[in-house]
């Protein structure tokens, strides 16, 4: 069967809302994505191997912190962020997932809790590739419940002093600096963020290792052992576990876009390939009810969420989002893009399975795409507390 090349979803000229310095911003990743990830990206996922060697190429793009000011920033929209994010999860979702994490959980803390000279040395570094990022929030034993993390740090003299573990942490082993949330017991376990190099003593990180998704992803735990950091370490404005919820905000809303390019990757490929195959009198399987069936609910809900995400980066742009539109953005992108990849696996039959082809590899990403970033059923429950004003956790 003849290579599947990807053509682009717009199926409501989706295109006609976007501005011409959106419209190339989209584009310009699009080739960068099909010239330089596509052609690798199943070796990678296979090896279980980061694509390091994209790191740079997407520095001088300005994909690191594109949506920030200054600082040598790309100072993109938040529409024009949110189509990078498309493109780069079209791709494969571990990499934007790095992309995400070296953006809107290492640069944008920095950028919203830190000091001047914090901003200055870290971000134009971070920006450029020449240092990498990891954010510790999670803990082996609290996910969906931040609150309730045991990691601590206790002031001493003119330093901080950590301990503590972290888990489930992208880039944690390649990371040149941490993002660590820990409770000050000098501020009654007020959560507070810190700047934390990764060669200090007592830090160390290792790979998990076994994972059936996000292969093309480092995925680390941390653990913090009298990690000593200088008090100039301490994010100043970070103040309560609002502030670590915000920088999640950030990425939420990266995934919410990356789901439509993953959707949108399964749904073409699905398409192509139906047309193609025949079964049955010599005929396409696209003739069949059944396939088109599938078909017309991806189409539809994929329609949908561009608008849904759409909407919401205007809203971000105008700063009038709320964490609860993020959230039904995250929660229904996702969702919708795994059902995409189940749909399309189906169509595909045992080709589907096959790394000939990107569906399996995206349906066993999207699997943690649900997970992390906030579960399915906790954005479910920001929703309904949203509607009905009663807290349901």
């Amino acid at each position: 069967m003849p290579a599947i090349k990807f053509r682009g979803v717009d199926f409501l000229e989706f295109d006609a809302l976007l501005s011409d310095d959106e419209r190339l911003v989209r584009d310009t990743t699009r080739k960068f994505i099909e010239e330089n990830l596509v052609p690798i990206i199943e070796e990678c996922n296979r090896a279980g191997r980061f694509p390091r060697e994209l790191v740079q190429p997407m520095a001088e793009l300005g994909y690191f912190g594109a949506s920030l000011k200054g600082y040598g920033c790309a100072g993109m929209s938040n529409v024009e962020y949110g189509l990078v994010m498309q493109e780069l999860e079209r791709g494969d979702s571990g990499v934007r997932s790095f992309v995400s994490v070296q953006s809107a959980l290492v640069m944008y803390p920095i950028y919203a809790f830190g000091s001047e000279e914090q901003k200055s040395l870290w971000l134009p570094a971070l920006q450029k590739g020449e240092k990498l990022g990891c954010f510790g929030l999670t803990e082996p034993d609290f996910g969906s419940n931040p609150g309730g993390m045991r990691t601590r740090a206790r002031k001493v003299d003119k330093r901080y002093v950590l301990n503590g573990e972290k888990m489930w942490i992208t880039s944690g082993s390649i990371a040149d600096v941490a993002i660590i949330w820990a409770k000050v017991e000098d501020e009654n376990d007020k959560v507070r963020g810190f700047i934390v190099e990764t060669d200090r003593p007592g830090f160390k990180a290792d790979d998990v290792h076994g994972k059936w998704s996000l292969r093309a992803s480092v995925t680390s735990g941390l653990s913090l052992q009298d990690v000593h950091v200088p008090e100039c370490n301490l994010l100043p404005a970070s103040s309560g576990l609002r502030s670590p919820l915000m920088c999640l905000n950030q990425a939420r809303y990266g995934i919410a876009w990356g789901g439509v390019g993953a959707a949108m990757a399964c749904y073409d490929c699905a398409l192509q390939y139906s047309l193609l195959r025949k079964q049955f009198r010599d005929q396409p399987i696209a003739s069949h009810q059944l396939v088109q069936e599938k078909l017309a609910w991806m189409i539809t809900e994929i329609t949908k969420a561009q608008l849904l995400v759409l909407q919401v980066g205007r809203l971000k742009d105008a700063d009038k989002v709320e964490h609860q539109h993020i959230s039904m953005a995250k929660r229904n992108n996702v969702w919708m893009a795994l059902e995409c990849a189940r749909m399309a696996r189906d169509i595909l039959g045992a080709n589907g399975i096959a790394d000939d082809y990107p569906i399996m590899r995206h349906l066993m990403n999207l699997e943690s795409v649900k997970t992390y970033e906030g579960t399915h059923d906790i954005h479910t429950l920001i929703l309904g507390s949203s509607v009905t004003g009663i807290d349901a956790f």
